[in-house]
This record gives C-alpha cells, structure tokens and sequence, in this order.
C-alpha cells in the first residue's frame, strides 16, 4: 500500500459535536503535489444571450388551444415521454449519489470524537484578569460566562523592548528612536492589546508562553494590533478602511491612541537604512577599555526574509501583516532586523541578472510599491548557474516528486543559501513563509524564542527537539527534561553529541567547525555546554529522524554515495526556521562543491547534525480545536505504535485540527474568524455585535494560511 497522497482529502466535512453544523476546513496542498490546482479551474461565467435593448419575444399560449388536434396529440405525447426520462434520469440520478455517497463512507477519525472547544470565539466583552482566567478544558460544563455591555478592561501599549532595562544597558547601547519618513514626523507607532483575556478562553496543548518570555496575561483583537499599520481608517487618509466590516465595541478607545500615517508615501525600505546608519555604532565590534574591559557588547543582526514570487496576490490582511513585521522586528528595535522579500521569478526566460530594466520591470510588476526597495529577485535559471552541479541521478537515493534538483519544491534553499553568500553581514537569517500569520507582537516572539534557543544545554537537545512538549502531561520544562533523558537511558539509545559519523564510501567530507567539536564526554557534561549560546538553527516543529517514520521524502538526498548506508538525517516540516550565517555557509560549501543537497525540510536540520551545530525546536504555543485526553495525545504525537503512524507520515490527519503545521486546516478557519469573516456558517459582523464582539487571542503563530477575508 502506498503512501495517502493527502490525508485531508479523506475528510471533505465532519460534523463536529454539539455544533449543530457541519464544518470543512479548506483542502490544503499535499506534500506530493498530488492535489495541485489550475489557476484556470475556476467557474465558467455564464452570460445572458440577450442583447441590451432587444426585448424578450412574448409567450403566444393561444397558438397551443388554435393547432389542429393530430398537432396537439403529437405535443401531448412529447410531453409525456419528456417527463418520463426527466424523471427516469432524476431516479438514476439520485441511485448514483446515493450509491457514490455509500462508497465515500469512511470510519472517522478517533478526534473527530472529541468535544468541539468553543472558548477562542469568546470576545472583548468578556475579558477578565488573567488571574481570574480558567481555560476552556478546566471548566465546569456549562460554565456561564458574563458578557459585558462593554469592554470591562483599557487597552495599553506594547512595549516587549529590553532597550530600557539595566540589564540591557549594561553591555549594549541604547537603540536612537526611528521613523517611517526622512522629514521624522511619523514615528515608528505603537500596537495596543488587552491587558487581560477572554472568559473561558481555550489554552493551549503545546508549548509555553512564560518560557519563551512571551507575556501570557494579554490578548489582541484587529483594532489594537492593526489598526496603526491603517487597518481602521479611510484610504483617503492612508489607511485601508475596513473597520465598517468589523464589530468595534470600545474599539474608539484604540482608535484614539494612535496617530493615522498615511501609508500610501512610505518607502520601507529607506526607512529600515536611515535606522540602521542611525543605530550603526550598536552592531560595530565589541569596545572596550585599555584594560581590556568590555564597555559594549556587538548586538547581533539578522535578516528577515520573506519568500514569495510573481503573480502573488498581496491581500489588506499580507500588507498590514509586512507593515507590522517591518516596523516591529526593524524600526522599534532600532535596525537589530532588516525585513526583506525574496521573490521567485517564475518565467525561466527572463534574464534578470543581466538586464537592470528587466529586473526593475518585474519587480515593479509584481510587488506593492511601498516595499520594491526591500526586494531581491530570483529564479530557478539563476540557480542552476549559481549551483551547476553536476547532481547525478545515480547519486539520488529517491525521487519522490519526480521534480527538477533546482526546481523550488525540492531546493526552495538554494535561494537561501544564494541570498545569505551574498549578505554576509547579517548574523542569522530568517526563513519566513507567506502563509504564516501572528496575532501578537513580533519582536516579543522572536526575541523570546531566540533567548530561549541561546539559554538551551547542547546535551540532550537534538533528543528533547524531536519530541512535543505537552505541558499538561508532562508538568514544567525541566520535568519534561528529565523525561527525556531517564526514557533515552532505558531505551539504550545513543545520544546526539557533537558532529555526527557515518561512512562516505570513499567520497569527500566537509571539516566540521571546531567549535562544534564536544569539550567532555558525554557523561561528563552537566548541562553546561552550549548554555549562553546562540542557535545555529531554530524550527517550530520538532526534529525528528524520518528513517524511523513513513514520511514521503525521506530518501530525497542526493550527492552522496549510494553504494554505502543513507547518511543520518533530520526533518522539521515547515521550513520556517532561523539558521545562522554559518550553518547556511557550510550548506552552501556542501552544495557548490560536493553537490549535495536533500530535500528542503530536511536539508538544514541534517547538515546541522553531520557538523555538529546547535539546533533546536522552539515549543511555541500550540492549539487544537478538540479537547483531546492529554494520555491520548501524547501517545498519538510522541510514542507512535508504528513508523507509519508517525504524525510525520499517514499519522498526520491528527494535526488538522491544529493551529500549526503544514496541513492544519483549523489554523485558516481560527485567523478568518479572528479578522471577523464568517466561517463554516459561523461568525461575522452580525453574529459577533449580537454576542461578545469581537475574538482576542494571545499572540498565535498560524500556518498555513491559504485565503483571507474580512468580509
């Protein structure tokens, strides 16, 4: 039997307990491509015959009651035998769909049994204290939840900077405050959240707020977190204007807090040059006294980068999402970011390296004016001159897709690693993807989850990284630790230490970096190597070995010799990541001059394991749209009876209703909702004014959002 091509296929609608309705979250793309579709498969529109101003010929009854009788038998029995094979194909019809209904039945999924949690559409109107807050899971049934006639608390600013604090000062400078317009009248704004969160509100299964220093007592609706990047306002005066499609009870408070900028003038990209030369002293070298005495630490830069290509749709919600991710991670933080759009060229045929006109053309072509300055362009044609290889089909193990080596789906990194050779002054880079979206504030996030990252021992992490962190089951972090490293003795596994060994068959290796090299044995280290050290590479989906499930593309490797085992290798779904300027260096130097490559979720994770790099995956928060027995999920995602019922290989069905991975279909349904689109019949305008108005979430990473709409 071969592997299920796309495991949400197999659930086109399921009615969810005590809804009341039946729910289907949108198909998502399969990992083998399988279920891609056309741009062109789209209705055709049906057009009236009828000319403008020619009118309709009139209905003459009286022709029929002036034929002759033979004429009038003969229309007689026409009618019969018309109504007989209507009604006879109507029969057939019905059996058919009757019989094909039969045939698509299928035994539900063991979730599909769980009780729906409703507590994340409870709006502003009922906002309590965090302190006073039992999540939806804890309650009791039919717990009765008090709807205000307006929001009972303020909203305040946000302000997750460290640049204030005694702490910060004391090896770094302060950041010079930024502006938007080179006149600096439109300082860098503000977003604005709730000090507190919805009565009721579903709490996360996965991960943690308070351990990656994201504030867990706070929660965003679309006026706060939007509303200064122009969600509110009208277009004549620079914003977007869609607060008319939005329930807004004590959204004037917001509204009041914030200056309007009109962003039909901004160019974010000299607006990110101007703070960095103004900021530039805080990421020169270290100084220090005569003595040697450190007087300022470097702080460290990364780039940002955002990957989409030609023919992009770029929706109010993706503009007010770029708006916020450049103000925040670049402008208030004083230049530590540079957001930049990675942009795949589609056409082959376009020489954009070699004519400035073309370039600029498509360019401008493609991408929303305020943001050309932030572009760099590529194309599948760039890289195959960039990386010619030779990568021979003989020293493929297997491929899946049956794609082209430069083609995007199997190399999406070789863009990266061209981007990064010629960015070397940024000190990790970002891999961001367009179908990502965030509630909460994203330097808040990214900060928290880096600390986080620098702070983690290097024994044991590869161990604790391939596996979910369920708080309700396993307790704190540091019990889940020791979890992990009593489960690793009893199944006398060999633990990840340092850069990894396997045979080449005779072919090259890379050296690995000496930093990497362990300065203990294993048994000797008392967690302290690697503590204070930053993360070569940070995913947010565990690190698993894909030899030990069924998923799709765990042979996609090339270049090595395959006459030899299959090196070891990593994966973590979803190429979001954060990797270091040297890791994606010793990718490149593996690509250019070895010619190897795999495929690109595995790719990065693996090369950090042959090299001995940091890496790590973030336990950022995670939400599902069942109440799952925490036994239940923790045996489904953590101990599989099988390889094929891994939740990477046919086991993925269990992350739909999850608000994080690559075919997680609550993830679109919750954000639409969260902007005030109806969904599934449910919310809306109408619905939430004549409830609790509306959503606020804690900070949310979603993916993959394929659609977006405030309508």
């Amino acid at each position: 039997m071969g592997p299920i091509k796309n495991a949400l296929s197999l659930l086109p609608s399921f009615r969810l307990p005590g809804s009341g309705s039946k729910v289907k979250y949108e198909e998502l793309p399969s990992h083998d491509m399988s279920h891609a579709s056309s741009p062109l498969d789209e209705s055709p529109i049906l057009l009236d015959s009828r000319r403008k101003g020619t009118p309709a010929p009139r209905r003459r009854f009286g022709l029929i009651f002036r034929t002759s009788p033979k004429r009038l038998v003969i229309i007689t029995l026409t009618v019969f035998l018309a109504f007989v094979l209507i009604a006879g194909g109507s029969f057939r019809a019905r059996r058919y769909y009757a019989e094909k209904d039969k045939a698509d039945e299928r035994i539900p999924y063991h979730w599909e049994a769980y009780d729906r949690l409703n507590g994340f559409y409870n709006g502003v109107r009922t906002l309590v204290n965090y302190t006073d807050w039992v999540p939806e899971q804890q309650a009791a049934p039919k717990t009765k939840i008090k709807i205000n006639k307006t929001p009972p608390l303020d909203p305040v600013v946000v302000n997750p900077y460290p640049f204030e604090s005694e702490e910060y000062l004391d090896v770094h400078q302060s950041p010079k405050r930024c502006y938007l317009d080179e006149n600096e009248v439109y300082e860098a704004p503000d977003v604005f959240a709730y000090p507190g969160i919805p009565a009721g509100m579903t709490a996360p299964y996965w991960g943690s707020y308070e351990s990656l220093q994201i504030a867990p007592d706070r929660c965003w609706e679309r006026f706060g977190r939007f509303g200064p990047y122009g969600y509110s306002y009208n277009p004549a005066e620079g914003g977007l204007g869609l607060a008319n499609k939005s329930a807004h009870a004590g959204a004037e408070k917001v509204q009041e807090m914030f200056t309007k900028i009109d962003y039909r003038g901004v160019n974010w990209g000299e607006a990110q040059k101007r703070c960095f030369k103004k900021n530039q002293e805080r990421f020169s070298p270290d100084s220090v006294n005569a003595d040697g005495t450190l007087l300022k630490k470097k702080v460290k830069r990364s780039a940002y980068v955002l990957r989409t290509w030609t023919g992009y749709q770029y929706t109010d919600i993706q503009l007010l999402s770029l708006r916020a991710m450049i103000n925040e991670l670049s402008l208030k933080s004083g230049g530590e970011y540079d957001v930049h759009l990675l942009v795949h060229v589609k056409d082959d045929s376009l020489p954009i390296w070699a004519s400035e006109e073309l370039y600029n053309q498509t360019l401008r072509a493609n991408v929303p004016e305020e943001f050309w300055d932030i572009t760099t362009l590529w194309s599948e044609q760039l890289m195959r001159t960039y990386y010619p290889g030779p990568f021979r089909p003989e020293d493929n193990v297997e491929n899946h897709s049956k794609g082209d080596i430069h083609g995007v789906y199997r190399s999406a990194h070789f863009a990266l690693q061209w981007f990064a050779q010629q960015h070397q002054e940024y000190d990790f880079f970002w891999n961001w993807e367009m179908d990502l979206r965030y509630t909460g504030h994203y330097y808040e996030f990214h900060n928290g989850v880096s600390n986080w990252a620098a702070e983690q021992p290097r024994k044991l992490l590869w161990e604790r990284s391939s596996r979910f962190w369920i708080p309700g089951a396993h307790g704190p972090w540091s019990k889940f630790s020791e979890l992990v490293e009593r489960e690793t003795a009893e199944r006398n596994e060999q633990p990840v230490w340092g850069p990894v060994e396997f045979p080449t068959g005779g072919y090259e290796k890379l050296p690995s970096p000496e930093k990497n090299t362990p300065p203990t044995k294993f048994e000797e280290d008392d967690y302290k190597w690697g503590v204070g050290e930053d993360a070569d590479l940070i995913v947010f989906d565990p690190l698993f070995d894909p030899a030990k499930t069924n998923w799709v593309f765990r042979n996609d490797v090339s270049g090595y010799n395959t006459s030899v085992e299959t090196p070891p290798r990593r994966v973590a779904i979803i190429t979001v990541a954060r990797l270091s300027r040297e890791l994606l260096n010793t990718m490149h130097e593996e690509t250019y001059r070895l010619h190897h490559t795999m495929f690109p979720e595995m790719w990065p994770p693996s090369v950090a394991l042959h090299h001995g790099y940091k890496a790590v995956y973030a336990p950022h928060p995670v939400y599902f749209d069942r109440k799952w027995p925490l036994d239940i999920m923790d045996k489904t995602f953590n101990y599989p009876s099988a390889p094929h019922e891994s939740p990477f290989g046919w086991g993925e069905h269990n992350m739909q209703g999850g608000s994080f991975y690559y075919n997680a279909g609550f993830s679109g349904a919750l954000w639409r909702r969260w902007l005030g689109a109806k969904e599934n019949g449910e919310g809306g305008k109408k619905t939430e004014q004549s409830k609790s108005d509306r959503m606020c979430l804690r900070g949310m990473l979603f993916h993959p959002i394929k659609s977006e709409s405030v309508e």
